[in-house]
């Protein structure tokens, strides 16, 4: 008898790891952010199957909010679509941060992330890669455009670009040494702040060549030289550079304006062991500098920059030092109220005069 219930004990024991081994890891990402080569990577460490569903921010919400954080173990949305999201539907679960290699992640990332996805005593994600706005310039034409005043400036009169969008008001507003995102929640003060930033974009107006909307119609602006200093992606930048030397992405000196693709676990997650196992995996250097390498995203993982193809690592850091990345103004949850208070700004400079 004693034999049979060790049997039996040994035998429920085998079948549970086996059922655990074999539950699959359901990521819900974006195009580019799983590689092939490290999923089969990951495969192979650890025996777990992972299944991809690639989606954006807008269908990641939509299907969590569906079925209320159940069918994905892990999902990767933007930081300032966390908060304002699981505060309303709870579709997250807190994020555990002991079981996460810190030393892996750039502090000041981490702590962006842990700060602006908080609901209540809880953060809900960790930094997975970034991208940032700030200038590109001509260098040789324009070398003293070293902040975001350099579009109001009258020495670079008929050869500056930017758009008509809010990342444009902010970013101004940062040159200007105010913190508009730290008046957020304060909309009288806001409007007040934006106001004055509206106020010297009419008045440095004659100065802008164009507003542009479409990324490949500015670049060729620059390339061309039509011109010379313009708000743009760090992507565009490095594009520019390698072509023409003379052209790059400069971070501001009030600070590059930056987005954080996270990872979330979903609130009915079946398989967390295995969602903290792809954070810890991802973001090892060597597997984190992989990703970076085919999407050309910076990546948040610390030591990511010794593995990265010299073209990628040389184009982060010419544009960013250490003190420049801690710099970077990390956008966080925005409400709607602002957003309309921005739009209503921004069409009274299209139609000033």
């Amino acid at each position: 008898m004693k034999k049979l219930l060790i049997f039996a004990t040994i035998t429920m024991m085998w079948l549970v790891t086996t059922a655990q081994a074999a539950e699959p890891l359901k990521i819900l990402t974006w195009k580019g952010y799983a590689p092939q080569q490290l999923v089969d990577k990951f495969e192979k460490e650890t025996g777990i199957k992972v299944e991809l569903t690639l989606t954006n921010n807008e269908e990641m919400i939509a299907k969590l909010r569906a079925t209320r954080g159940a069918g994905f173990d892990l999902a990767q949305p933007s930081q300032d679509r966390i908060s304002s999201v699981q505060a309303e539907f709870k579709i997250y679960q807190p994020m555990d941060y002991s079981k996460i290699d810190s030393a892996q992640i750039i502090p000041s990332m981490l702590e962006a992330v842990q700060k602006n996805t908080k609901v209540g005593d809880a953060s809900y994600g960790v930094p997975f890669c970034y991208g940032t706005s700030g200038l590109i310039v001509n260098t040789k034409l324009a070398p003293e455009a070293k902040d975001y005043s350099a579009l109001l400036d009258k020495a670079y009169a008929g050869r500056i670009s930017y758009r008509l969008k809010r990342p444009t008001l902010i970013a101004l507003a940062f040159a200007g040494g105010d913190n508009p995102f730290a008046k957020y929640d304060d909309p009288a003060a806001y409007k007040k702040l934006m106001d004055g930033v509206a106020a010297k974009m009419i008045a440095a107006k004659p100065y802008v060549k164009n507003y542009w909307s479409n990324g490949d119609a500015l670049l060729e602006m620059i390339r061309s030289g039509e011109v010379t200093v313009a708000m743009g992606w760090d992507n565009g930048g490095w594009k520019l550079h390698a072509e023409n030397p003379d052209i790059d992405f400069v971070a501001p000196k009030s600070g590059a304006l930056g987005w954080i693709d996270t990872f979330a676990i979903p609130a009915k997650a079946k398989n967390v062991d295995g969602a903290y196992k792809w954070i810890n995996f991802i973001m090892r250097p060597e597997n984190a500098a992989v990703f970076s390498n085919m999407e050309k995203y910076a990546t948040a993982s610390k030591d990511a920059a010794k593995y990265l193809d010299a073209d990628v690592r040389d184009n982060i850091s010419r544009s960013f030092t250490a003190a420049d990345i801690d710099n970077i103004k990390w956008y966080p949850p925005v409400s709607a109220e602002i957003e309309q208070l921005e739009g209503k700004i921004l069409d009274m400079v299209k139609a000033a005069q």
